[in-house]
Parts: C-alpha cells; sequence; structure tokens
C-alpha cells in the first residue's frame, strides 16, 4: 500500500514539498546545534529541559489519545469509530516518531540514546519510558497496518491481532502515566511533586489529541471522499468536552494545593507562571492566553447547539490545543524550573535555532501523517467507505 502516498494531486505534492522544506530548515538547524552544542538553546544551568522536552510531553498525550476511539470502537463495538479510528492511530504514530525526535534533539550527545539499551536501569523512569514509547510505535504501527489491509482485501481484521488492539489500551495510559512520573519523581521540584500529575496528563492527553483529530477530520473531510461521519465527530467532540473539564477541574486542585496551604515552593511557579515573580513577566501573556482559550472553548463544547455546528466545533478545538499547547508543552515545564531550589530566577525563553528546529520536528510529524493519512483516505475511497465487522 504504500505505493500510494506517492500519487497525489499537485496541491498534494506543494504540501509535501513546504513540509519537506520546513524539515530541511530544521535539520540544518539541528546539525550546527549538534556541532556547537545546547549553548545554542536557550536553556542553561537552571532551566535544563525548555522547548523540546515540551513538546515531547504534549506530544506524548496527543499519541496516547488514541486510546479514546480504540475503547469504544474495538471493546464496545461502537460502530460509529469504525472510520475514524484509523485516523486517530495513525496520529498516534506520527505523534510518537515527534516525540522521539524532540528527545534526540534535547541530547547534547544522541548517540548515546544506545547506552539505555545497552545498559538498562530498571530503577530510572528514563529506561521506561523508552521502552513503552517503542512498544506503542510498534503497537500501532501493527494495528493500524493490519487493519486498513483487512479493509482494502473487504475482510474482517485476523484474530490474531486483537490481542495486540487490546494491550494498545493499557500500553497508551502508561505511555503519558510514565512521563509524569519522569516529573513527578524528581525531588526539589515542588510544582511537579504532585500526586495527580498523572492525572492531569491523561486528562489533557483526552482533550488535546481528540480536539486535533477533529480538526484532522473535518480538513480530510474537505479535501478528499472519506469522511468519517458527523456522528463520530460529534462523540468525540464530546469526549473532548469531558476530558478538558477534568483538566481544568484537576488544574484548579493544583491552584487551591499551592495558594491555601501556602507552600512557598508550590505558589512561587504559578505567580511566576501568572503574574510574574521578581520582575520577570515572560510568560506571564502566553499563560492567560491559554487560560481564556481553556475558559471559551471548554464553555463552548458544553453547549450543545455551538458544538454540534462544526464551524463552531471547529474553533473551539483549535482554541483548546492551542489552549494546551502553551499551558503543557511550555508552562508545565519553565513553572517547574522557575524559581529554581534557592528561589532565584534565572527565566528561559528559545532561541532561533532552537524554534526552528522545533517546526522542522513538527514538520517531519506532519509529513509522516500526511503519508499514513493519503494511504488510508486511498483504501477508503477504493472500498467506497464500507463499515467492516472487527
Amino acid at each position: 500500500m504504500l505505493e500510494k502516498a506517492l500519487v497525489g494531486s499537485k496541491k498534494y505534492w506543494a504540501w509535501i514539498t513546504f513540509l519537506g522544506i520546513l524539515a530541511a530548515v530544521g535539520v540544518f538547524n539541528y546539525l550546527h546545534q549538534f556541532s556547537y552544542g545546547l549553548g545554542l538553546t536557550g536553556m542553561h544551568r537552571d532551566v535544563t529541559w525548555g522547548l523540546y522536552i515540551g513538546q515531547f510531553t504534549f506530544l506524548v498525550g496527543v499519541a496516547a489519545s488514541a486510546v479514546m476511539l480504540v475503547i469504544p470502537h474495538y471493546l464496545h463495538d461502537y460502530k460509529t469509530f469504525a472510520k475514524i479510528v484509523i485516523l486517530g492511530e495513525f496520529l498516534a504514530i506520527s505523534a510518537v516518531v515527534m516525540c522521539m525526535l524532540f528527545i534526540l534533539s534535547d541530547m547534547g550527545q544522541p548517540m548515546r540514546v544506545m547506552n539505555i539499551f545497552l545498559h538498562p536501569t530498571p530503577s530510572a523512569m528514563v529506561f521506561w519510558d523508552t521502552v513503552v514509547l517503542n512498544g506503542y510505535l510498534f503497537i500501532n504501527l501493527l494495528v493500524g497496518w493490519v487493519t486498513l489491509s483487512a479493509d482494502k482485501k473487504g475482510i474482517a481484521p485476523p484474530k490474531w491481532i486483537k490481542p495486540f488492539i487490546y494491550l494498545s489500551i493499557p500500553w497508551a495510559i502508561s505511555i503519558h502515566t510514565v512521563t509524569a512520573f519522569l516529573y513527578a519523581g524528581i525531588p526539589g521540584r515542588h510544582f511537579w511533586l504532585s500526586a495527580i500529575l498523572a492525572a492531569r496528563f491523561l486528562a489533557s492527553a483526552f482533550a488535546g489529541g481528540p480536539a486535533l483529530l477533529i480538526i484532522l477530520a473535518l480538513i480530510v473531510r474537505k479535501i478528499s471522499k472519506f469522511d468519517a461521519g458527523k456522528e463520530a465527530i460529534q462523540a468525540v467532540g464530546r469526549i473532548v468536552a469531558y476530558a478538558m473539564f477534568a483538566n481544568v477541574f484537576f488544574l484548579g486542585l493544583e491552584f487551591f494545593t499551592a495558594f491555601y496551604s501556602g507552600i512557598p515552593g508550590h505558589a512561587q511557579s504559578f505567580l511566576y507562571l501568572y503574574t510574574g515573580l521578581e520582575g520577570h513577566s515572560e510568560l506571564v501573556p502566553l499563560m492567560w492566553v491559554s487560560t481564556i482559550f481553556a475558559a471559551v472553548s471548554l464553555v463552548m463544547l458544553w453547549v450543545p447547539a455551538i458544538r454540534k455546528n462544526e464551524g463552531t466545533l471547529v474553533l473551539a478545538c483549535i482554541m483548546l490545543f492551542a489552549s494546551l499547547w502553551i499551558d503543557k508543552g511550555f508552562g508545565l515545564i519553565i513553572g517547574g524550573f522557575v524559581p529554581n531550589p534557592f528561589e532565584e530566577v534565572h527565566p528561559y525563553w528559545p532561541t532561533m535555532p532552537e524554534t526552528m528546529i522545533t517546526i522542522g520536528i513538527w514538520a517531519i510529524g506532519f509529513l509522516v501523517l500526511t503519508l499514513l493519512y493519503k494511504i488510508a483516505i486511498t483504501v477508503r475511497e477504493e472500498t467506497a467507505g464500507i463499515e467492516l465487522e472487527h
């Protein structure tokens, strides 16, 4: 089926070329970083994780969100998700690819990643994060490809694939839980030292990932004959609404714990992010944009009349996705490092090379996603979108 990605319209190839150029610019900047070192980035002694790890954390959630389609479709035989589930699985693949690239970009010597496999340390969370990410990538590749191949042939997927489908459910939850443990297990970082951090990660994942999927599904409908179905999109919209409510609730719990208890280490990070601290307010505008977008999008998703209008639904999903990207892909990371354990404020802001590498990795991710979606859409168009008994 790979050959289907090599055939397309002028617009398709223009999009591929555009993504290729962005990816090439990112690679060029990465080679400069590899030669010069991480001093090229805005990271420093106090902020050792920056934009790269923020994107990794956010995209792990996007990858994990595929489980919100797999559970209803495969466990509860919810046939409404029969068409859209492949889009979710392929989105998970591209998200994991980007996660791995961001990890490599954050390493001064990326070849040392092999030490994780050559000298495994089960007591280290990064070891388990590597295991679950690679495993999840393999499972989604296998499940997505086998089910799509069966669809192309007009037959039901083979029975041997079912255990892998069921395995993907706890595995999806594990990839974001382990990622949360990377933060929650670090002593001296009060902002991350929370028992509900993993729950916050999962709630934001189950909101942000499906929100992006809704946007992608509507784009696919517009540019091709493949339609995931209005009922499926609305069902995903309800999932996004519930998950976003849980995410906002969990964030509210963190605010209460920090300020009502009067724990300085926890409260100072929130103050830095939302009001500024010691004259430093670099992230304040971004965090308030995130807060406003979260509130507005949540209201829009909870009002049925607004959610059922696909125009306003897309707007709500865009705002929600942007809100979570700011909060989780930027604020969460920086807030954990600023102020430092000595209560000193040493701010961080990404440099231009760092930003271009990030854009380049996102371009590679969307390039992978475009090729996978091209294959899936072509197969679905050839089979006239026939719903099969899975």
